[in-house]
């Protein structure tokens, strides 16, 4: 198996220090920063993390690679994992010090997870709000071998459709790097189109909607059009709302196609071509006959990777994942093959010796 969300937390900003330049050592000791302070998984929650992940003497959950080693890599026996890391870069407001820190958390993966692990791969970690430093951290850390994507926070302050946007999937796509949406992001808009939620369920289900905007905004503004090797990961968002909204796409797009004439194909093609989703959270009904229908609609299992979402509560065992309904050939493509392909693993050399 590939476990496409295995999430690296970053234990404390004391953890990034020794990646850090002294100006920036400095500046973290004299101002007391304490690191970002938003996160998209408040501790203590199920969905945050399983009560057996949490270590021993202290520290978040997802921090510890013997823990992530022995509760997954060698419990599932993974042949290898992709590290997602949602460190809150983008909530910074300083452009410099975000962009510092996205440096000190990629370099941090490296010394930490990839070169004593390598079953590991990595997504860079890039201050999404300010693109052009986005592209020069893509450009500075893209060429290692233990990175696979390029994380992109699913809230962002514009749609990523946007042409401000185009230099990053360019950079991507130049080294070889998928583009991966998800969970959490940018906290000056609301998580709505109406405004505030009053509870964190209200947030934590409407990633789908946040996700659905996105997709349709990367596919109408031609973003799919103009890098035709973009490879788009959709993560922590599920992915049974994908036949509804295409349903909807599609139609209008043939009494609107006018308006978008770069559109070569129905939007509901470049999804096929161009993305795939993380299975967790496993967003599906009960009735294994009913998801059939759904996943009928969205090629089965061509688009789904497996994703445990480490150290979430989202699967007891990684077969939980596979809909019920799927012959053992098809959760063979989920639970492998769609990764390998779509991470280009086989190009992939390791990045180290295990420690």
């Amino acid at each position: 198996m590939i476990d496409a969300n295995l999430h690296a937390v970053v234990p404390g900003i004391s953890a990034l220090l020794p990646h850090l330049p002294a100006f920036w050592r400095e500046q973290i000791a004299t101002t007391a920063f304490r690191g970002p302070t938003e996160s998209a998984w408040p501790p203590g929650m199920p969905m945050s993390e399983h009560p057996s992940a949490l270590r021993p003497e202290g520290g978040p959950a997802g921090s510890d690679l013997e823990l992530l080693r022995m509760q997954t890599l060698d419990a599932w026996d993974l042949e290898q994992g992709i590290l997602n890391c949602g460190y809150a870069i983008e909530s910074i407001r300083n452009p410099d010090a975000a962009a510092a820190l996205a440096a000190a958390v990629n370099d941090w993966q490296i010394a930490r997870w990839l070169e004593p692990e390598p079953r590991l791969r990595a997504s860079v970690v890039v201050p999404s709000q300010s693109p052009a430093l986005a592209v020069a951290e893509i450009e500075r850390i893209g060429h290692h071998p233990g990175f696979v994507q390029v994380f992109l926070p699913i809230r962002s302050a514009m749609p990523y459709g946007r042409r401000e946007y185009h230099p990053v999937y360019a950079a991507a796509v130049d080294h070889g790097l998928a583009v991966s949406l998800q969970y959490g992001g940018f906290t000056g808009n609301a998580p709505t189109p109406v405004g505030w939620p009053t509870y964190l369920i209200e947030e934590y289900v409407g990633m789908a909607s946040i996700a659905q905007s996105q997709v349709m905004s990367m596919i109408i503004e031609g973003v799919c059009d103009a890098f035709p090797d973009l490879r788009v990961a959709v993560v922590d968002a599920g992915y049974t709302w994908l036949p509804a909204t295409m349903w909807r796409f599609d139609k209008n797009w043939r009494g609107l196609r006018r308006e978008v004439p770069w559109l070569r194909h129905p939007p509901s093609e470049y999804v096929r071509e161009h993305f795939r989703f993380v299975s967790g959270p496993h967003d599906a009904p009960r009735d294994g006959a009913a998801l059939a229908h759904v996943l009928s609609d969205m090629w089965g299992a061509q688009l789904l990777l497996f994703g445990s979402g480490y150290p979430q509560d989202h699967h007891a065992q990684p077969r939980d994942a596979v809909p019920s309904h799927f012959s053992p050939a098809e959760a063979n493509q989920m639970m492998f093959d769609n990764a390998r392909d779509f991470y280009r693993l086989d190009a992939t050399m390791p990045t180290g010796g295990r420690s």
